[in-house]
């Protein structure tokens, strides 16, 4: 989008905080530190749109049945719930793509279906940035995610963070993203590694800010490219879950 260029007057002690939070990573010169606090400023204090992230050869998992209906159905209902008015499923072309399209028609929420043939969660979610306005939620689609979706919503908006990720404890941490927390910053995340440092997990749920794009060059994954960087230069919160999880997978 073209940006317009504008003149404004601003006293010295503004002005001098402006300057304070360009940091030469994240807010790299005055113009940016302005639009973006400028942003934060008119933002709603609520999220409308989420994106469920599955690859074609596992959209049979959402088709399956779970507790009396299909996961998939699960999963729209736990958005809707939490005030969610769009979703985008990003994924490739299956044979399951009619029987999927079929089953999101049912839904009491707007669903758009985005084929992209992509590998790597990370380039499926940049290749869509342009539908995706302000702040905005992510889930892994092979997982089914149940707690107060509104309250790490919440949490997200009060901290000001690039990210915030859904948490949770798992006797087994190595066979999930590991975080190491500094109270709620996290400091250290790990894709799967061999050696856990932490018990605390990732339970597959996501919020960022738009601004989180200007991470995601050369990323391919979001766990061990986006993650990993938002924790180096402290710009992801947790929030536990404290909820019903599962993973398909």
């Amino acid at each position: 989008m073209k940006k317009q260029k504008i003149a404004i007057s601003l006293d010295k002690e503004l002005l001098d905080a402006v300057d304070s939070k360009v940091d030469g990573s994240i807010i790299r010169s005055r113009s940016q530190a302005v639009e973006f606090f400028l942003r934060k400023g008119l933002q709603e204090q609520s999220i409308s749109t989420a994106v469920l992230l599955i690859k074609g050869e596992q959209q049979g998992i959402l088709l399956k049945e779970f507790n009396g209906s299909s996961l998939i159905k699960k999963q729209l209902d736990f958005f809707s719930g939490s005030g969610i008015k769009t979703v985008y499923i990003v994924t490739q072309h299956s044979r399951n793509i009619n029987s999927l399209l079929a089953e999101i028609e049912k839904a009491a929420i707007n669903v758009e279906i985005i084929e992209k043939d992509i590998k790597g969660n990370a380039k499926a979610l940049d290749a869509i940035k342009g539908k995706l306005k302000d702040n905005f939620i992510v889930m892994s689609g092979d997982t089914y995610n149940d707690f107060d979706l509104r309250k790490m919503v919440k949490k997200h908006l009060e901290t000001g963070k690039l990210g915030t990720i859904g948490l949770m404890s798992r006797d087994k941490p190595s066979d999930y993203g590991n975080a190491v927390l500094d109270g709620d910053l996290i400091i250290d995340f790990q894709e799967k590694p061999k050696q856990a440092t932490s018990h605390i997990v990732n339970a597959g749920i996501y919020i960022f800010k738009k601004e989180v794009f200007e991470l995601f060059e050369n990323a391919g994954s979001i766990e061990r490219d986006v993650l990993t960087k938002l924790a180096r230069i402290k710009q992801l919160v947790g929030y536990f879950t404290m909820g019903e999880y599962r993973h398909f997978g």
